[in-house]
C-alpha cells in the first residue's frame, strides 16, 4: 500500500456501522466507497462514492472494489468464495475470508474456538429431535437451538424445554448451507463484550470489557466499564478475545459476546467489525471502534482504547410509534445537554435500531436514567 497516497477504504453494506465510519474516514483524510443496496440506505446519505449492488453478486463486488485499497464490512454476510475471487484480483481484503466465516457460520466458530481452547457452552450438531433429546440428557433443559447461518438480532435463536418445542422449531426452514447448532443454556448473571482492535502486523488494543443488556434478542443497553466485574475477570475477557484476534487472524475490529456465570467465562457470538456495545466509544473513548477499525484494516498504529470517563451509557434508540425522530431533539436536547444523539437515517418500525444515545460520567445509574429517558422519548414511550 503505497504510504504517499491517502487510501480509499471500501466498505461492503450501507447500515448504521458504514455510517458511523464516516466521520473518523473524514478526519484521518481516507476515502470511503460504500456498496449499498439502495441509496436511501444509512451510509450512502452521508458517503458520497456509493456503488448500487447486492453483496452476494460478484460482479458487483468486482466493480465496487476496483480502486479500493482495502475492502472491509459492515455486515458479516459476504459468500466467502466471493472474497477469495477479491483476493485473486489482489485487493486486500480485511478481515480476510478465512476468519470472516468463523463469524458467518456459528458450527464452524464453536469447532475452531473448542480446538483452540477458548470457553464455550457445551454444543452440537443436531438434524432431528432425537439428537436433541440426547443433547439435554448430558446438558439438561432448557437447550438453546441456533440456525448456524444466517441469524442475527436474536433470529435464528430459540430457548426450548422439552422436545415437543424442539421438534416445532426444527420443522422450521433452513437457508442454504445451514445446519442446527444446540447449545448449553448457561444460566448467567450478565452478559459482557470484550472487543478489541487488531493490525496485519500484529498490534492489538483492547478496550474496556463493557456489560450489555438484551431485549427481545436486541442489544438496549451498554455500561462500560461493565459495573462491579473485576479486574481479574476483566482481563480474563480481555485476554480471550486478543487470544481469539489472533488465533483466527483478525484484521479489524473484534466483539466477543461472553455469559458471565459468576464463576466462569462462556464466548456466546464473534462480529468482525464494529459492534453495537461499542458505540459508546465515539464519545467516551480516546479512540473509538470505527476509527482504530479503519486504522487497522489499512495497518496503520492503533490509537488509544482509554474511556474519557469513569463510566459511558449507551441506550439504543428503538422504532415506536414515533415516526419522526427529529421532532424529539428540541426536548431531549434541552432536558439533557450532556446527551449525544445518533439518529441513523432508517424508517422507523417497531423494534428496529434507528438509533442510539450516549452519556458519560461519573454515576453509571444517573447515566441509565439519562439515557433511557431520552430513547424513550424517541419511541414515544413517554412524552415528557
Amino acid at each position: 500500500m503505497d504510504l504517499d497516497v491517502p487510501p480509499r477504504v471500501g466498505i461492503v453494506g450501507g447500515g448504521q456501522l458504514a455510517r458511523m465510519s464516516a466521520a473518523p474516514a473524514a478526519a484521518l483524510g481516507i476515502g470511503l466507497r460504500v456498496l449499498a443496496a439502495d441509496a436511501s440506505d444509512p451510509a450512502a446519505q452521508v458517503i458520497h462514492d456509493v456503488a448500487l449492488g447486492r453483496h452476494d453478486d460478484l460482479d458487483a463486488l468486482r466493480r465496487f472494489a476496483a480502486g479500493c485499497a482495502v475492502v472491509t464490512f459492515d455486515h458479516e454476510h459476504v459468500p466467502p468464495a466471493h472474497l477469495e475471487e477479491l483476493e485473486s484480483m489482489g485487493v486486500a481484503v480485511r478481515p480476510g475470508p478465512a476468519a470472516l466465516f468463523h463469524a458467518q457460520d456459528k458450527i464452524h466458530m464453536r469447532q475452531a474456538l473448542t480446538d483452540a481452547g477458548i470457553p464455550c457452552p457445551r454444543w452440537r450438531v443436531v438434524t432431528a429431535v432425537p439428537d436433541v433429546v440426547e443433547f439435554a440428557a448430558e446438558a439438561d433443559w432448557p437447550v438453546v437451538l441456533k440456525t448456524s447461518r444466517g441469524g442475527y438480532d436474536g433470529r435464528g435463536v430459540w430457548v426450548v424445554e422439552s422436545a415437543a418445542q424442539a421438534a416445532e422449531v426444527l420443522a422450521s426452514p433452513l437457508a442454504g448451507g445451514a445446519q442446527w447448532l444446540a447449545e448449553e443454556h448457561i444460566d448467567f448473571v450478565q452478559e459482557l463484550s470484550a472487543q478489541v482492535a487488531r493490525s496485519p502486523h500484529g498490534q492489538a488494543v483492547a478496550y474496556p470489557v463493557v456489560r450489555t443488556l438484551q431485549a427481545g434478542g436486541i442489544c438496549s443497553e451498554v455500561v462500560a466499564p461493565a459495573p462491579g466485574l473485576s479486574v481479574t475477570r476483566a482481563v480474563a475477557a480481555q485476554e480471550i478475545a486478543l487470544r481469539i484476534a489472533r488465533d483466527l487472524n483478525v484484521t479489524g475490529m473484534l466483539a466477543v459476546e461472553m455469559f458471565d456465570d459468576g464463576y466462569s467465562l462462556y464466548v456466546n457470538e464473534l462480529a468482525m467489525r464494529p459492534h453495537n456495545s461499542g458505540h459508546w466509544t465515539i464519545e467516551g473513548a480516546a479512540t473509538s471502534q470505527f476509527e482504530n477499525h479503519l486504522r487497522a484494516v489499512l495497518d496503520l498504529p492503533l490509537g488509544s482504547p482509554a474511556p474519557h470517563a469513569p463510566y459511558a451509557v449507551m441506550v439504543n434508540i428503538l422504532g415506536g410509534e414515533v415516526g419522526n425522530l427529529y421532532s424529539a431533539y428540541r426536548h431531549v436536547l434541552a432536558r439533557d445537554p450532556g446527551l449525544k444523539v445518533h439518529l441513523y437515517g432508517k424508517e422507523v418500525r417497531p423494534g428496529r435500531k434507528v438509533g442510539h444515545v450516549t452519556v458519560i460520567g461519573h454515576d453509571y445509574e444517573e447515566l441509565l436514567a439519562r439515557g433511557r429517558h431520552a430513547a424513550d422519548y424517541f419511541a414515544g414511550v413517554i412524552d415528557e
